[in-house]
Formats: structure tokens, C-alpha cells, sequence
């Protein structure tokens, strides 16, 4: 436990991250401490906004919505990846949630995730985490499709990062609402064993130097498309071919990587779609695969990965489609994409 950051120790910490900040008017008395108490903190939680184009994001998030005053969260990290600071103590954003999430969240003592969470606002056995929770909304329509920009990623790993070094915490004081409440889904998109293992990344190396990469030295842009359809066949993992033999990046290289596959619409909606990336020597053996991103039914699905690959090392992608009557699943389009930067 922690006491919260000031206001102004905030904003130091995030441009140390190397975060673009927005200070909005009036954040530093944005919040609704008068409710209930603000503290100890324990930890920084991820939502997403179910926003679209032409939605005041950054004003919702600071002033609520009909139904729940704001500020509804810290800040709002748009798709640009600024960093919009728009409350200062208690957000109405965490809710109700799990004391068992919080105990393990606190203690940093839980594995590759959380246990799993069985309360949420309402609930009998629910605790506040509007009260020892930092939170970051996150400009996303929450669909599961919508991409999450590169730039807006690393800002919301460099956010957390930010806040997590501040007080000394690990990467296990990052999580998402999903995690904190069995009642919600977000963030859609992408997975948060992966977010914390690029958060793990970020605080290994010092404030601001993550990706590990000289302020001036430009980056490489990865982008490849391709729109010929392809069966992907039930309950077996696929490499998808982006590059010259399917490679996305041989080591040593620095990357934010996107993979967005669309799958036909008239897919099963109960259809499972993962899809992991994997390393393996320059011999295209030895493969160490990450852990596998669930998502369902048809339409757009977004992969992101960014932890760097190692000399003597190569980047690929794969998919597995589960269709409950075991049919092949029809694959329209892939796109691959993001900056990269050889080490």
C-alpha cells in the first residue's frame, strides 16, 4: 500500500516515462474525494471508453456521463497517445471488484494473471477500487476490432510504467477491468500478460529508454498487407505468411508489432480465434510461443506484441481457429504492421 502520488509528482513521473501529457483545466481538483477516501493505492487498472470518431472522449472522461459523475478515471490516453490528465484522487472508474484480486494485486504475489475475479459492483462480497486504483480509459470502441495504434500502446504501457515506478511496484500492480470485475470485459484488443510483460520490459530499463532506442533514431515501419483468402482449418495453428517466409523480424530489433486478421462475417459466433507469436532460432527451430489472445465469432481481430527479439532470433505469427461443428474457418484479410528498430 501507498500513499497517492501528488499532482505534481504525477506529471514529473509521466514525462520522465517520456509520455506526451495534456494537463486538462482543472484536473488537479477533478475528483470526488468527498464520496470516499482516496488511498492507499495499490495499484493502476486499464479500461477501454467504447468511444468512437466524433466523441468528446477526453471530456466525458473528465466531466461523466448522465448516468456517473466524473472524472471517471486519472487520465485518458487517446488514440495519438497523449496522455490527458483529467483527475486527480478518487475516479469513478474501478467500481466494485474482488478482495481476493486486490489481496494478490498488493501483495504482487499472482502468476502470469490474477486469480479470477467472482464479485463486482453490488455484489455481497465486493470491495472499492475506486479507492486504491489509479485509472487510465483508454480511447478504444471496445469491440474487440478496433486497432490499438502503436503509439497509444507504448503510451499506455509508459503510462502505468510511469506510475508503477513512482512507487516502487512491479509489473503485477498493472491490470485490467476484467480482472478487477467479473462483470467486465475491458480491455478488448489485447491481452494483459502481454501488456505486462512489456510493462516488465519498460520499468527493467530506466525512466523514458523503453523501447530501448536513441531519442533521434528514427524507426523502421513494418506494413504488409495481403487480401487473398485462406481455409484455416479447426483446432490447428496456422503461421501466417506477412514477409518473406512468414518472418516478422529477425534479431536483434526493437518493435510494436499489430497483427489485425478479418474472418468471414458469417463465421459461427461461437467460434474461438487465438493467435500468439512465437520465437525461434534462425534454424526455425526450438519455437517458444507466448501465451495465445482468445477471441470470438467474425470480423476484425487485433494481435499486438512488443516484448524486443534477441540476435539469433526470429518473430513469427500463428492462428488457431475452434469452430464448434469443427469446419474450416474462411480468412479474408491480414494486415501486419508497426515501427521497428534494429538493435
Amino acid at each position: 500500500m501507498a500513499t497517492p502520488l501528488s499532482a505534481d509528482r504525477l506529471v514529473a513521473a509521466l514525462k520522465a516515462e517520456g509520455c506526451t501529457v495534456h494537463e486538462v483545466a482543472g484536473w488537479r481538483t477533478n475528483n470526488r474525494n468527498r464520496k470516499g477516501a482516496w488511498g492507499p493505492v495499490q495499484g493502476v487498472i486499464v479500461h477501454h471508453t467504447v468511444t468512437g470518431p466524433g466523441t468528446d472522449v477526453v471530456g466525458m472522461i473528465f466531466h461523466g456521463r448522465s448516468d456517473l459523475p466524473g472524472p471517471l478515471a486519472t487520465g485518458c490516453i487517446t488514440k495519438n497517445g497523449t496522455v490527458h490528465l483529467v483527475g486527480n484522487g478518487r475516479a469513478n472508474h474501478a467500481g466494485g471488484g474482488d478482495p481476493a484480486v486486490l489481496r494478490a494485486v498488493a501483495d504482487e504475489s499472482y502468476g502470469a494473471r490474477p486469480p479470477a475475479p467472482h464479485e463486482h459492483e453490488g455484489s455481497a462480497g465486493a470491495v472499492d477500487g475506486n479507492s486504491r486504483f489509479y485509472g487510465w480509459e483508454c480511447e478504444n470502441r471496445g469491440d474487440g476490432r478496433d486497432p490499438w495504434p502503436p503509439v497509444q500502446y507504448t503510451a499506455m504501457v509508459k503510462a502505468t510504467a510511469a506510475v508503477c515506478r513512482a512507487h516502487g511496484w512491479s509489473e503485477k500492480s498493472g491490470i485490467g477491468h476484467l480482472e478487477w470485475s467479473d462483470q467486465k470485459p475491458d480491455p478488448r484488443g489485447f491481452s494483459m500478460t502481454t501488456f505486462r510483460a512489456d510493462l516488465k520490459a519498460c520499468l527493467a530499463q530506466p525512466a523514458g529508454r523503453w523501447p530501448h532506442v536513441e531519442e533521434d533514431e528514427v524507426p523502421n515501419s513494418l506494413y504488409e498487407a495481403n487480401a487473398v483468402d485462406v481455409d484455416l482449418p479447426s483446432g490447428e495453428w496456422t503461421a501466417l505468411a506477412f514477409r518473406r517466409d512468414g518472418v516478422l523480424h529477425t534479431g536483434p530489433v526493437v518493435h510494436d508489432t499489430l497483427v489485425h486478421l478479418y474472418v468471414d462475417d458469417a463465421t459461427d459466433p461461437g467460434t474461438r480465434i487465438e493467435g500468439r507469436f512465437y520465437v525461434t532460432d534462425l534454424n526455425n527451430r526450438n519455437a517458444s510461443a507466448y501465451l495465445a489472445v482468445d477471441r470470438r465469432g467474425g470480423g476484425g481481430h487485433q494481435f499486438a506484441h512488443s516484448v524486443p527479439v534477441p540476435a539469433g532470433k526470429r518473430l513469427w505469427f500463428e492462428v488457431r481457429p475452434t469452430t464448434p461443428d469443427g469446419r474450416p474457418v474462411r480468412l479474408l484479410h491480414r494486415v501486419v504492421s508497426g515501427p521497428y528498430w534494429t538493435a
